[in-house]
């Protein structure tokens, strides 16, 4: 099952190829829609029908080989409609929006999926009420297959109508056109690659990118654990963190969003700097809480995280539009998107790998969690030193003057 739920880390590249394409050349009159509405219709159908099998299952039907393909074949088709419709859509807001409004374009839309988590949280727990069966909770099989078909339904109408008449039929098919005549480029997956590592400053962009991402969740998958193994916190608090570091990160994020538009200084560059510090500090709370057992630590440190992930991802998917140029924005949006999940990937499962090896080397669970904490916070400090040698206004000017050298080469 979590090797099915992760398939969405290891289809990732179809985002870069879903986003070149979108980039050349329309299907049914769109460069994004299309994209956009398939890759989420194709997430709604697979909700509704991975709710189906699972209720059967729940029902008491035999799990016959039938009923495990189709659930993987469910998680494999949402995953499939994940990464087509990511970088897309995110090529959208960059279409939509201004050149100095696509960093708080971007945040907008960060903070009402955060949002979104708090919502969504709170209606699937009305729609799937549950009972006391022998000391534990339980729940009928119709009621989830009810959850799943009307999660699919709202979900699937939202993301249809949230889009709709934000992009022109043939909307800039003729820039893209003429831009592609003057330059000669060869539209190419290699050329697009080859011309982002040619780059110093989005090779540098690169290792920001990578390594924050790498760190900044390699606390994901053991926050709750860490307070549970150190300090005897039960669940039913554990549980709670979410909401904690959700809040302040919402909180961030808003008054990110309203200085941005007063503060000309508050760049996407200078909200990356402000993040990464901001996570940091909360990595340094959770480490000397961890192997100083001080349980005070916890809650300061869930509020510093939250604030660090609100200014962060401002800053960085801001800075990502900044590092994508005009006509090829939704390969090199695909490209950061493929960057960004691989790197959470690799940061999820990370921090859980070192503290397992190091339980198993110390015994100490304190120990344990605390070298996770560590190893974050000197990975984020070598990130800033990638991010100060980005330098956005050179990237614009250098690209001018490279595409189509790049592209006569490759």
């Amino acid at each position: 099952i979590g090797l099915l739920v992760s398939l969405r880390y290891f289809l990732a590249p179809l985002g870069m190829w879903a986003g070149r394409i979108s980039d050349e050349r329309t299907i049914l009159g769109f460069h994004r829609l299309f994209w956009i509405w398939l890759g989420r219709g194709l997430m709604a159908v697979s909700i509704a029908a991975l709710g189906v099998v699972t209720g059967q299952l729940a029902a008491g039907a035999p799990p016959d080989a039938m009923r495990w393909i189709g659930i993987a074949l469910a998680l494999l088709v949402f995953s499939f409609g994940n990464a087509i419709s990511g970088s897309t859509f995110l090529a959208l807001i960059y279409d939509r929006a201004a050149p100095g409004q696509r960093g708080r374009a971007v945040g907008v839309v960060w903070t009402f999926l955060l949002l979104g988590y708090m919502v969504g949280g709170i209606v699937f727990g009305i729609l799937l009420p549950t009972h006391e069966d022998g000391g534990a909770l339980s729940f009928t099989p119709e009621t989830l297959v009810n959850l799943f078909v009307a999660a699919a339904v709202i979900l699937g109408g939202l993301w249809f109508i949230s889009v709709l008449g934000e992009e022109k039929r043939s909307s800039g098919a003729q820039a893209r056109q003429s831009e592609r005549s003057e330059t000669g480029e060869n539209r190419s997956i290699r050329a697009d690659l080859k011309l982002a590592f040619s780059n110093r400053q989005t090779r540098y962009f690169f290792w920001f990118l990578g390594l924050s991402m790498v760190f900044a969740f390699s606390q994901d998958l053991i926050l709750e654990p860490f307070a549970g193994d150190v300090f005897g916190m039960p669940a039913h608090v554990t549980t709670r963190f979410a909401a904690y570091w959700g809040l302040t990160a919402i909180i961030g994020t808003v008054v990110c969003l309203i200085l941005s538009r007063r503060v000309k200084r508050l760049t996407n560059t200078v909200m990356s700097y402000a993040g990464v510090i901001a996570l940091m500090v909360a990595f340094g709370m959770f480490a000397f809480g961890a192997l100083a057992n001080v349980r005070q630590m916890v809650t300061p440190g869930l509020l510093a995280l939250g604030v660090g992930l609100g200014i962060w991802n401002v800053g960085t998917l801001g800075l990502m539009m900044d590092m994508s140029p005009i006509g090829r924005a939704g390969a090199f949006l695909g490209f950061w998107t493929l960057v960004v999940t691989f790197a959470r990937g690799i940061g999820v499962s990370g921090g859980g790998i070192i503290r397992d090896i190091s339980l198993q080397l110390t015994g100490s669970p304190t120990t344990a969690y605390g070298m996770v904490f560590v190893v974050g916070l000197v990975g984020l400090g070598i990130s800033l030193w990638a991010l100060g040698r980005v330098d956005v206004r050179k990237f614009t000017s250098e690209y001018q003057s490279k595409p189509a050298a790049a592209s006569s080469e490759a």
